[in-house]
């Protein structure tokens, strides 16, 4: 696998428009007490509480599809990755209002979360519409990458599962080389509905849904951990 600091992630601004006087709340109010720590080892016992099994999204958006798993299984603990703060805004707004106790949060690159859990210590592993950075010298910058995706195989049990979601043509067919060459997954399909069609329990996106009102093609991979 890569040198960690080698697959570091690149971002922008991390802030958009100002924030409503409820949203900064949130953020001052809501955001430090479900936040991950700052420093030293991460496991369920100190992000929840209890031994709890944990799932992982990297740049969760808006927070839409981590608020939706988390709600269907609330005894599983979820850890939600986004360098930007309107999506983490966003992502705080689910959980008030759906009262989700099995979320924490992390502002910034999610390398910085899967380097301080320990091995084998996630059930599930989600990265969905990340930036496909479509040109060929930026292919380095993209989350899918050799680096990144060993680091997540380490952090996958034996047999838990890693979904990738994307409408980005370039990107999907990166996606494919990167882990057709992986050594560390199957992937789950027996047919192109496989992967056309979004499963049952994979809440839909803003992202997502723009993408088909402009009619993009979205596709839907999942793999297991060998």
């Amino acid at each position: 696998m890569n040198d960690p600091l080698s697959i570091r992630r690149l971002y922008g601004r991390r802030q958009g428009h100002k924030l409503r006087a409820g949203q900064a709340a949130l953020v001052e109010d809501l955001l430090p007490r479900i936040s991950v720590p700052d420093e030293g080892p991460l496991d369920a016992a100190r992000l929840f509480g209890d031994d709890r099994p944990l799932e992982l999204e990297i740049g969760f958006g808006r927070g839409e599809h981590l608020a939706g798993q988390a709600a269907m299984r609330q005894e599983h603990g979820f850890i939600g990755c986004e360098p930007f703060l309107d999506g983490v805004v966003g992502a705080l707004v689910h959980v008030e209002e759906k009262s989700l106790g099995n979320i924490r949060l992390h502002m910034g690159d999610a390398i910085e979360v899967l380097e301080r859990l320990p091995d084998a210590s996630l059930d599930r592993a989600y990265l969905l519409h990340p930036d496909p950075w479509p040109k060929a010298r930026h292919a380095k910058r993209r989350f899918m990458n050799d680096g990144p995706i060993g680091l997540i195989a380490a952090k996958l049990k034996p047999g838990a599962e890693f979904r990738f979601g994307t409408d980005h043509p370039v990107y999907v067919r990166w996606a494919m080389m990167v882990m057709g060459r992986s050594p560390d997954f199957d992937w789950l399909v027996e047919g192109p509905q496989d992967f056309l069609t979004r499963p049952a329990d994979w809440p839909e996106t803003r992202y997502e849904a723009k993408a088909r009102r402009i009619g993009h093609e979205v596709w839907y991979f999942r793999y297991r951990r060998r």
